[in-house]
């Protein structure tokens, strides 16, 4: 009897995926556990590994199908013999979805799902877009239009060329009635414009830009900003930094003190690490930390589950770890979820001052900026003293104004004198 292999639960809120490739083909034997095929969520890429040993069918849904959580995506016979050499998946294929390119284009311009339909319809052979505009090479819809509109580049003589080696839209010198429509569609004009570009969203960046619109039309959104002498922290990381590195693998970094400084403030203020849950507040014990990370993916928060237990070398490794792979794109769904409060930096990229958004259903978030040498006035003197803007921006439905800006001044105090959060005072 066939063993099936489905769609496993993808996380919180996320109900589907896209199939990106299989890693086995059929007839190949695969063992308990292997990892046969990949799908790519709206946060991250995740191997479904087959449930028990075998050999992989022929029924396998096609690379680029949209999938939903709970369905078969193949199955494995656990008695089956495995093929000499076995073939190139001829995946089923959904009513509107197309196989992707044969193996040895798929690593380097495999189409995205939209692209595959398209040169499908308009019967364009994928090694005639060598390079795609998307992620990682990925062939994009607008690189299919854009190749459609262009001419013939080695058209043979008319005596010499049979008609079967003729691609259907060289058939004539004027573009098709297709072609038009799909080029007025991108450009929004009838005639294409060179200084401009169209690309699809990435699932990503679609699933970004609905919780960011979500979170603003849902939360009452407020910002609160202080100030941070940043010279403690400085002299504190400069003294121990070798000896830190040394001892723990890891190098001491301004990241995990922020980190500190907001568990311990959370911990006096409860209100901030809470939620609204229905007409209900949903208080928490623990922390779980989420740290933004920027990639070329778009931003993702992988979370620091209990981070409230984590010692400042525990920190520090988590968030490196968690860089890395966030920008590589090998976190684990699990990494991305359940995060309670959550810390951006925005002075990594140089940025001063700005308004952090919410990260539903988180109720605060804390911003970072850039550390810059400005002149404060201490005991009277004017001074130079590297200094940071921090932004807490919270939801106003649950947290009041004086919890707020007493949980920013709290971290202030931390961060100015980080000995007070080993002592805890």
């Amino acid at each position: 009897m066939s063993v099936e292999i489905k769609v496993p639960v993808l996380g919180e809120s996320v109900t589907s995926a896209t199939v990106t490739r299989w890693l086995k083909q059929p007839g190949q034997a695969v063992a308990a556990d292997e990892p046969v095929v990949e799908l790519e969520t709206d946060k991250i890429s995740v191997e479904v590994p087959a449930p028990q040993a075998g050999v992989l069918g022929n029924d396998l849904t096609a690379a680029g199908a949209e999938v939903a959580v709970g369905s078969v995506l193949g199955t494995l016979d656990p008695k089956g013999t495995p093929s000499a050499s076995p073939q190139v998946s001829a995946a089923k294929t959904p009513e509107k979805t197309r196989v992707s390119p044969a193996p040895e284009a798929a690593e380097s311009h495999a189409p995205m799902p939209a692209a595959a339909r398209l040169m499908a319809e308009e019967k364009i052979a994928p090694e005639t877009i060598p390079h795609g505009s998307g992620l990682d090479g990925r062939v994009t819809k607008g690189d299919v239009i854009a190749r459609m509109a262009q001419p013939e580049k080695t058209a043979a003589p008319a005596s010499t060329r049979s008609p079967e080696a003729a691609p259907s839209f060289a058939q004539s010198a004027e573009p098709s009635q297709a072609v038009a429509s799909a080029l007025a569609s991108l450009l929004g004009k009838n005639e294409q414009d060179s200084r401009e570009q169209r690309v699809p969203m990435t699932r990503l960046r679609q699933t970004i830009a609905r919780r960011l619109k979500d979170a603003q039309n849902t939360a009452a959104i407020l910002t609160t900003f202080n100030e941070v002498d940043m010279s403690a922290a400085k002299a504190l990381r400069a003294e121990y930094r070798e000896v830190f590195e040394k001892k723990h693998g890891v190098k001491l970094g301004f990241m995990s003190i922020f980190g500190r400084a907001c568990i311990k403030a959370l911990q006096e203020f409860p209100a901030l690490n809470a939620t609204i849950d229905g007409d209900d507040i949903l208080y928490r014990r623990f922390v779980n930390l989420g740290i933004a990370v920027g990639s070329e993916r778009g931003l993702v928060v992988p979370v620091l589950h209990d981070a409230d237990q984590m010692s400042f070398a525990e920190l520090e490794r988590h968030i490196n770890d968690y860089g890395t792979r966030a920008r590589a794109g090998t976190l684990k769904l699990d990494e991305l979820s359940r995060g309670t409060f959550s810390i951006t930096n925005g002075g990594i990229f140089g940025s001063l001052l700005s308004t952090p958004i919410l990260n539903p259903p988180q109720s605060a978030i804390l911003g970072m900026h850039a550390i810059q040498d400005r002149p404060v006035a201490v005991d009277g003197q004017v001074v130079i003293r590297p200094m940071m803007y921090v932004a807490l921006s919270y939801d106003h439905r649950m947290v009041d104004g004086r919890e707020a800006v007493s949980f920013l001044v709290r971290v202030k105090q931390y961060v100015e004198d980080p000995r007070r959060l080993l002592l805890d005072v």
